[in-house]
C-alpha cells in the first residue's frame, strides 16, 4: 500500500473532527506553529514576480481563486516550465500543492537534497489539487518549486501554488540586475556571454530571445545548439536566496555561417552507409570503386582495438583467403580519391558488434588519437565515424549529470574526439552511430539510477553527443536491433513500423528531459545533423521495414503528412537523411534501400 494513502489513525480524524467545529482549537508543536506558505506570489496576483517561466503569461480566467492564474503553452522542445527558488530549514517537512487544469501537468520539488518529487495529471478539464511532500537534507537551504506541462500538449493553467513548512532565514532581497553583459566568441552554432559579477547573487540565468537556456555560477557561458547565420538576442538575471532579479540590458549576435558541426558541402539530403572493408559475409565483399554514387558518406567497417583497453585501433582490410574479389591497396586508396572527387566522403568506423573500446586511461586516449589520425592519413580518409556498441561505453555510479561527465571512458573519448576535430579543421568529418539504449533509452534510465540497480550503460552516449554537439557532422542512432523504447508520449515504441522511426527522431529533434528530470533537459539536435539509422533488408537485421514505411517515416517527419500514431512535436524538411546497415546488404537486396531514398528526394 502507498504510504502516502494510509487510511487516517482515530486520533487523526477526532482531530480532524474537533477542528470542524466552530470555537475549538488544536494544539500543535513548535514545529507545526512556525509553518508558513514559503512560495512567493503562488496565486499569481502579481503577474509573474517570483516566478522565472519560459512561456509562461498570467490571465484572468479561468481561474482557481482571486484574479489571476498562470498560463503557460508547451512548444517544440519546451515544455513551459514556471519555477522559483524558495529558502527553507535543513531536516523539514514540506507540503507542496496547487490547483491545475490541462492534460500532462506537473508540479514538482527539486534540490531537496532527499529525493525530488513531483506530482501530475494526465487529464483535467477543471481545476484540479495536486499534491505532494519531501523533506529537507541535512545541508539543504533552498529549493526549487516548479509547474510544467508537455511537449505539444497545448495550454495548461496553474494557480494556487503553495509550499508549507518552517520558513527559511536567508536573503530577504533579491539581487539587482547583472550590467556589462557582451558577446564574446560567436561561431555558427554557438555564441559566448560575459557579464559583470553582482553583489549578493549566489547564479546567474541566461535567457535567449525571452527563453531561460540554462543557469550558471561564474559570470560567463557559452549558449550552443544554435542555427548558423540567425540573430539572436540574450539576457541575463542575477539569482539568491530571495529569487531572480530583473533582467539585463540585452545584447545581440548573428551566428556564423556553415553547419557548425561539419562541412557545408555535404548534399541537403544525404543517404549514409556502411561498406564492409575488412570482413565478408552472406551480403559478399563490394569494391569501393563499385558503390553507386547515391551513397553520399561512406562508413568503412571496421577499425578494431588490438584489445579492449589499449586505444590502439587496426584498420585490417579484409584478405584475399576471405574476400577473393578484394581490390589492392593502391586501387582503394584509387577509389577513396575518386569518391571525394566526385563530392562523397569516406569515413572509418571504430568499433562495431566486435570492437570494444574502452578508454580507460589518458594513455588508451593519446594512443587512439594517434592510431585513429594514422588510418585517417594512410588511405585519405574525411574523417571519423564513432560506432561503438556493447560495452564500450557504461557509467560510474556517481555520474549522473549528462553535462559534466565523470566517467573516464566518457571523458577520455570526448577529450580523443575533440583532438581529432582540432587536428584536422573544419572540413573533418565526425559521425556516431549509437544503439537506441545508450540515448533515446536516457528519456527514462540514466545510468545506475538514483538508487543503483539500473544498467550503468543506460544513455551513456548522451554526455558524449552534447559534450561534441558544435563538432557533430551527423548522429545516426541506430533504429534496429532494439528492444522497446518509451517514446515522449510516455509510450512505448516497437521495432516494425514508422512509428518506431518517427518517436525516435522525434526525441533527437525535440530534446528530452534525462530520466524524467524535467530541470535536466538533453538539448535538441539540428535536424541537418540527424540521419535515421535502417537496416537495408530483412538479412541486415532485426528491424526492417519496407520501402512504403521508409517514406511514411520521411513524409511525417519532414511534411507532417502520412503520420501514424505518434503525433510529433515539429515539422524538419532539413532532416538529413537516412543511414543504413548496410551497402553491401542493399546491393545484395537489388538495391532497394537507395532506390528508395534516390526517388523520395530526387
Amino acid at each position: 500500500m502507498d504510504r502516502a494513502r494510509r487510511p487516517r489513525s482515530v486520533l487523526a480524524a477526532l482531530t480532524a473532527a474537533l477542528l470542524a467545529v466552530p470555537g475549538i482549537t488544536a494544539l500543535s508543536s513548535a514545529a507545526r506553529a512556525a509553518d508558513a506558505d514559503v512560495a512567493v506570489n503562488g496565486g499569481f496576483e502579481s503577474g509573474l514576480t517570483g516566478w522565472t517561466c519560459t512561456a509562461g503569461t498570467t490571465v484572468t480566467s479561468p481561474v482557481h481563486s482571486g484574479s489571476a492564474a498562470l498560463q503557460a503553452t508547451p512548444a517544440g522542445s519546451d515544455n513551459a516550465q514556471c519555477s522559483q527558488t524558495v529558502t527553507v530549514q535543513p531536516n523539514a517537512q514540506y507540503t507542496l500543492s496547487g490547483y491545475v487544469r490541462g492534460s500532462y501537468v506537473y508540479l514538482g520539488a527539486s534540490g531537496t537534497g532527499t529525493t525530488d518529487v513531483s506530482a501530475w495529471t494526465q487529464s483535467a478539464p477543471d481545476w484540479q489539487k495536486l499534491s505532494t511532500t519531501f523533506r529537507t537534507g541535512a545541508a539543504t537551504t533552498r529549493v526549487t518549486i516548479y509547474t510544467h506541462g508537455w511537449y505539444g500538449t497545448g495550454a495548461y493553467h496553474a494557480d494556487d501554488l503553495t509550499l508549507v513548512g518552517p520558513g527559511g532565514s536567508g536573503t530577504t532581497q533579491p539581487p539587482a540586475a547583472p550590467t556589462g553583459l557582451r558577446t564574446t566568441t560567436v561561431t555558427s552554432s554557438s555564441v559566448g556571454l560575459s557579464w559583470s559579477a553582482v553583489t549578493g547573487a549566489t547564479g546567474y540565468a541566461v535567457y535567449r530571445d525571452g527563453t531561460r537556456v540554462q543557469t550558471v555560477t561564474g559570470t560567463s557561458a557559452t549558449v550552443s545548439g544554435l542555427a548558423a547565420s540567425t540573430a539572436y538576442s540574450f539576457q541575463v538575471t542575477a539569482v539568491n536566496d530571495a529569487g531572480e532579479s530583473a533582467k539585463s540590458a540585452v545584447v545581440t549576435a548573428t551566428t556564423g555561417t556553415g553547419g557548425g558541426g561539419g562541412p557545408s558541402d555535404l548534399p541537403a539530403h544525404a543517404l549514409v552507409g556502411y561498406l564492409h572493408a575488412s570482413f565478408a559475409n552472406g551480403a559478399g565483399y563490394t569494391r569501393l570503386a563499385d558503390v553507386p554514387d547515391s551513397w553520399d558518406v561512406i562508413d568503412l567497417a571496421f577499425g578494431e582495438p588490438t584489445s579492449v583497453t589499449s586505444g590502439d585501433i587496426r584498420f585490417n582490410r579484409c584478405p584475399v583467403t576471405e574476400c577473393p574479389n578484394v581490390e589492392s591497396d593502391a586501387d582503394f586508396k584509387a577509389a577513396v580519391k575518386a569518391k571525394q572527387a566526385a563530392g562523397k566522403k569516406v569515413l572509418i568506423s571504430i568499433g562495431g558488434q566486435n570492437g570494444q573500446v574502452q578508454l580507460t586511461t589518458t594513455a588508451a586516449r593519446d594512443t587512439f588519437v594517434s592510431s585513429v589520425s594514422k588510418i585517417i592519413d594512410t588511405y585519405g580518409l574525411d574523417g571519423l565515424d564513432i560506432d561503438f556498441e556493447g560495452h564500450s561505453l557504461s557509467l560510474n555510479a556517481n555520474d549522473t549529470d549528462f553535462r559534466n561527465p565523470t566517467t573516464p571512458v566518457i571523458v577520455n573519448l570526448i577529450s580523443a574526439l575533440k583532438t581529432l576535430k582540432a587536428r584536422y579543421g573544419a572540413k573533418f568529418v565526425l559521425t556516431m552511430a549509437p544503439e537506441t539504449f545508450f540515448v533515446q533509452n536516457g528519456y527514462q534510465y540514466y545510468g545506475t539510477g538514483k538508487w543503483g540497480g539500473q544498467d550503468p550503460r543506460c544513455g551513456a552516449y548522451l554526455p558524449v553527443i552534447h559534450a561534441l554537439r558544435d563538432d557533430l557532422t551527423l548522429l545516426h542512432v541506430q533504429d534496429y536491433n532494439s528492444g522497446p523504447i518509451m517514446g515522449l508520449d510516455n509510450q512505448y515504441h516497437s521495432m516494425g513500423g514508422a512509428d518506431f522511426h518517427i518517436a525516435m527522431t522525434d526525441m533527437l529533434l525535440t530534446g528530452f528531459p534525462v530520466a524524467g528530470d524535467p530541470n535536466n533537459v538533453f538539448p535538441p539536435l539540428r535536424p541537418d545533423q540527424v540521419a535515421i539509422g535502417m537496416p537495408a533488408s530483412a538479412n541486415a537485421g532485426n528491424g526492417y521495414v519496407s520501402p512504403s514505411e521508409v517514406t511514411k517515416t520521411l513524409d511525417c517527419l519532414t511534411r507532417r503528412t502520412n503520420c501514424g500514431s505518434y503525433a510529433t512535436h515539429g515539422t524538419w524538411p532539413a532532416l538529413r537523411g537516412l543511414m543504413t546497415w548496410s551497402v553491401n546488404w542493399d546491393r545484395y537486396a537489388n538495391w532497394e534501400f537507395q532506390k528508395n531514398f534516390d526517388a523520395y528526394f530526387g
